[in-house]
């Protein structure tokens, strides 16, 4: 993304994690559809842009070239291919805020996982709007008081975080750790992930 696609100074860029094999699901969560035939890829780019960020890199891992093709075709949107996604959410994580860290003027990562297909553009620009694209943003969505998507994190953080990403584990203990806001969404959606079928 270069600065003709949304990524002038103070962007936030969207990041969607879309790499893991869903076993429990059955098959990539990346090859979803809703029940009116829209890619769960597409309906997680859509909910990120609409709500505010500038440009989103989509994270692929297991069955990527297939998973490629359900990833909208719309500007200041792209792809990267996590190698080591079997390590877990962790190892996606890290490749999507490397991705991210490289984009000109991008100060924050907007963070959500394909498998939340209801999450609405509401969420995401309230989390947006709450403190804004700044390099110290540490920022999460909670619902009746459990964490959850989207969660916003600073230019700031992305080095320290990356540092402490290991395996399937995300980035919920370095939030704690340095004391993210929770910004209740409660009234939008019940902030449930989909796992299985």
């Amino acid at each position: 993304m270069d600065e003709s696609d949304g990524a002038g100074t103070g962007a936030t860029v969207g990041l969607l994690l879309a790499a893991g094999a869903g076993r429990r699901m059955g098959r990539p969560k990346a090859l979803l559809r809703d029940e009116l035939g829209r890619p769960w890829t597409e309906i997680a780019v859509a909910a990120l842009l609409d709500g505010g960020c500038d440009g989103v890199v989509v994270v692929l891992g297991a069955e990527s070239s297939a998973a490629l093709g359900l990833v909208p075709d719309r500007p200041g949107v792209h792809t990267v291919v996590a190698p080591d996604w079997e390590r877990g959410l962790g190892a996606s994580l890290a490749t999507g805020l490397a991705e991210v860290a490289q984009k000109p003027g991008a100060v924050a990562a907007l963070i959500t996982l394909v498998d939340l297909p209801g999450m609405p553009a509401d969420a995401v620009r309230r989390v947006l709007g709450h403190r804004g694209p700044r390099p110290e943003a540490l920022a999460q969505a909670v619902y009746d008081g459990r964490p959850g998507h989207p969660v916003l994190i600073g230019r700031d953080h992305w080095s320290g975080l990356r540092d402490v990403l290991h395996g399937d584990r995300g980035a919920g203990a370095y939030l704690r750790q340095h004391g993210a806001e929770r910004i209740d969404c409660a009234d939008l959606w019940d902030g449930a992930d989909q796992d299985t079928p």
